[in-house]
């Protein structure tokens, strides 16, 4: 009687521990199916936004999936070029991933990360990069490494941030980097 006393209590207490682990407490936040499944999925797309019949942004992905409820929208295997006024690429780059949040203007990347501005004649290359619309800031994680080239000038950092505002980037963390220099001879 003691070993079925032993064994209805340990099936008690599995049963009684399964159930407290998993039940949700979170009861006044129901689960939307809309927020979790994309209303469309594009699979090798090519996309052109275009503002008062100029072409301001051209997006090539693997994959692109729009949610209905929410502004949000996820692509793989990304290549996109952005546009100036006159319809000369301004930037361009690839990522394996992107996260658009068109409400926020909120832009993440991920995962080998090339990123070009040809104005400023300057290459980004990192693991992780956010960019904020609004505020016109390209933003790396804390402690990931970003690396600029920039004419004749190749730096690697943490801490990274730029503004498109005032075309300058600033690393808050470890910096290492290669300065050429070229010698001009003064003949006469």
């Amino acid at each position: 009687m003691d070993t079925r006393a032993n064994t209805l209590f340990t099936i008690f207490i599995f049963i009684f521990s399964s159930a407290a682990v998993s039940c949700s407490l979170k009861y006044e936040e129901p689960v939307s199916v809309e927020s979790k499944v994309p209303e469309f999925i594009f699979q090798d797309t090519a996309m052109s936004r275009y503002q008062s019949s100029k072409i301001k942004l051209h997006v090539t992905a693997e994959r692109l999936e729009q949610y209905k409820t929410n502004s949000e929208t996820y692509a793989k295997g990304v290549n996109f070029s952005t546009f100036d006024s006159d319809g000369n690429i301004s930037t361009k780059g690839s990522c394996g991933y992107l996260s658009i949040d068109a409400e926020k203007k909120l832009y993440e990347m991920y995962d080998n990360i090339e990123l070009e501005n040809i104005s400023e004649k300057t290459k980004f290359y990192a693991n992780t990069l956010k960019w904020n619309e609004r505020t016109e800031q390209l933003t790396g994680g804390r402690a990931d490494i970003v690396k600029v080239e920039k004419e004749d000038a190749i730096i690697r950092g943490t801490g990274f941030s730029a503004s498109g505002i005032s075309k300058s980037f600033s690393f808050r963390g470890n910096v290492t980097g290669d300065i050429q220099t070229s010698e001009v001879q003064n003949e006469k």
